[in-house]
């Protein structure tokens, strides 16, 4: 199935690493184009090279004001367009909430939240019909995750804010999508196993609450976003796709 991604191009953010980076991975594989970022230049500019002549590497910060500006204008410089984004940052610190403190709130509030409204407003605004917004929420977006307080807070308001964009911007041709991963086994969900006494155990008990009875490749998290972003998915817009290898209990 061609997914028509050829020559399109995409700001993909926190993509040095993770989930982000094994959606900019499957995007390049089918043709596109991509500016991938972190934090660091040096991670961002050896992130681009692994991904080959498709890709460019920029150190931005998602919470700075002036990151999204920069990203769209380096998307048109460096491969003459800018066809969607997917907005994608780094889970905020673990905690209860009688653990996370007001500079944690803060903090995830202005990279995780705050800057993830900021970029696709200014996607909103330079894409045409046929653009695309993604974000990478998380499977809290449904239900809670324990020790995960901050990210239980901020990642249903984001799913609420995509919802709204996604009616706005549908009378121009503009489509806004949501993914919401669950157990992917990346750094990141190693990690917070590894919070646990005893993480192999901890992995046992998720993978037994999961019907496919284990955690999600980062290939195949990475296809399900090549194919929202791409053309093919014309006609998918307002939605929050579970990927979750049937973790999530509702429908």
């Amino acid at each position: 199935m061609d997914l028509g991604l050829k020559d399109r191009v995409y700001v993909v953010t926190g993509a040095t690493r993770g989930l982000g980076n094994a959606a900019a991975r499957e995007l390049v594989a089918d043709g596109a184009k991509v500016v991938v970022t972190g934090r660091d230049e040096e991670t961002a500019a050896g992130a681009a090279s692994a991904l080959g002549p498709n890709a460019v590497g920029v150190a931005a910060d998602n919470g700075a004001a002036g990151t999204p500006a920069r990203l769209i204008a380096g998307a048109r410089e460096h491969f003459g367009g800018f066809d969607g984004i997917l907005i994608s940052v780094g889970g905020p610190p673990p905690g209860f909430a009688a653990d996370n403190t007001d500079e944690q709130w803060m903090v995830a509030f202005e990279s995780v939240f705050l800057g993830a409204v900021r970029l696709a407003r200014a996607a909103a605004e330079e894409l045409g019909e046929g653009g695309v917004i993604g974000f990478v929420l998380s499977g809290s977006v449904h239900e809670p995750i324990p020790g995960l307080t901050i990210s239980n807070g901020l990642r249903p308001g984001l799913a609420g804010f995509a919802k709204s964009l996604a009616n706005e911007l549908g009378p121009r041709g503009i489509r806004v999508v949501g993914l919401l991963p669950s157990r992917i086994d990346t750094d990141r969900v190693r990690q917070l196993d590894g919070l646990s006494a005893d993480p192999e155990a901890t992995r046992a008990a998720n993978e037994s609450r999961i019907p496919l009875r284990r955690y999600g490749a980062p290939e195949e998290f990475g296809r399900t976003a090549a194919f929202l972003l791409s053309p093919a998915a014309s006609y998918l817009t307002g939605i929050m796709l579970p990927v979750d290898g049937g973790m999530r209990g509702g429908f």
